[in-house]
């Protein structure tokens, strides 16, 4: 090997791609910053109390699409997409925990503790990943045949005696 290979070698290795780290990375952002854009938004502009059912449906509303990215990315790879979302989820929930401390009282209007929120998460993430692994295991016994067909001429020739 050439020393300008081996450097391109060493260059390849070391910008592996992990797509479930960095969509579980990226997702956890955008989640982060629709909670605080909503938790600002509620508590810190009153000029938007008016409009309070449509300030919480857009924020809803964009939680539940950036919580679905993971899934729609790795339908087909249900161990990447536990992990993305759980990576997404974990980092959220730390935000949650973290938000908490800022604003007073939050986990008693909300409801739900961090440890709730992330165990909901898992709950959910585990579903669809299970959701996807048993469809997929149905698409696929459907295309193979599950065991060996016998000859009919042989099976058939035992029976007619």
């Amino acid at each position: 090997m050439t020393e300008a290979s081996i450097k391109q070698h060493d260059a390849d290795d070391t910008s592996v791609s992990h797509p479930a780290l960095r969509t579980g990375l990226y997702t956890a952002a955008l989640l982060i910053v629709v909670l605080l854009g909503a938790l600002v938004a509620a508590n810190r502009i009153p000029a938007l109390e008016p409009y309070a059912l449509e300030r919480n449906a857009i924020s809803y509303s964009l939680f539940v699409m950036f919580m679905l990215i993971p899934i729609v990315r790795f339908w087909n790879r249900p161990l990447r997409m536990f992990g993305a979302g759980m990576i997404a989820w974990t980092l959220f929930s730390a935000a949650y925990d973290i938000a908490g401390m800022v604003f007073q009282n939050l986990f008693d209007a909300l409801r739900h503790t961090p440890f709730m929120a992330l165990t909901e998460g898992a709950v959910l993430y585990g579903v669809c990943s299970v959701v996807s692994w048993v469809c997929g295991m149905v698409i696929h016994a459907r295309h193979h045949p599950m065991a060996r067909r016998r000859k009919a001429g042989h099976h058939a020739a035992l029976h007619a005696r």
